[in-house]
């Protein structure tokens, strides 16, 4: 749970993030960032093996970029006064979203050290983001006590959410 706790030179208080927040956060953010990028590279032409190799070192590297990218917004919206290491732990809590885009980086890999055709890899990297999103959502809503059936179509509704925005994010590329 998030709370606010007070810095120990100044009294300020500020706000921690938590590490189950940092996962909902980071999983729902690198399953829609894969699925929109796998879409945009497949729509430009990117369907050969040797593309597939540089697409899913080109999804690694932009998901690093943008957890530095969310890690610095951290820094920046709750500045104040720091401990020495606040700012690189700032950007080391934002792992989760790198570690879920992970599984579409493997899709991609994989495609081109040829273990499945490098042109079919853009539906089940989708259908793979789409049910990591599917099961955040369910996850979630078991972990603020709701019965199953409330949590499967919470699930499904954050697994069609998801839907809309990577769909929305290829058609705007």
């Amino acid at each position: 749970m998030a709370d606010s706790t007070v810095e120990a030179a100044s009294g300020v208080p500020r706000r921690r993030h938590d590490t189950r927040e940092a996962i909902l956060f980071g999983g729902v953010y690198g399953a829609v960032l894969a699925s929109s990028l796998v879409a945009a590279l497949t729509q430009h032409g990117h369907t050969s093996a040797a593309s597939r190799r540089y697409d899913a070192l080109w999804v690694l590297v932009t998901a690093f970029a943008s957890a530095l990218a969310h890690g610095y917004a951290h820094y920046i919206a709750e500045r104040g006064p720091r401990r020495r290491w606040s700012t690189l732990r700032a950007l080391a809590d934002e792992w989760p979203l790198v570690a879920a885009v992970l599984p579409t980086v493997f899709l991609l890999a994989g495609a081109g050290w040829g273990w499945w055709p490098a042109t079919e890899v853009e539906e089940p990297a989708f259908l793979l983001n789409i049910a990591i999103l599917f099961t955040l959502g369910v996850v979630t809503a078991r972990g603020s006590r709701r019965g199953w059936l409330v949590s499967l179509l919470i699930g499904l509704v954050d697994a069609l959410l998801g839907v809309i925005v990577v769909v929305a994010n290829a058609l705007i590329k």
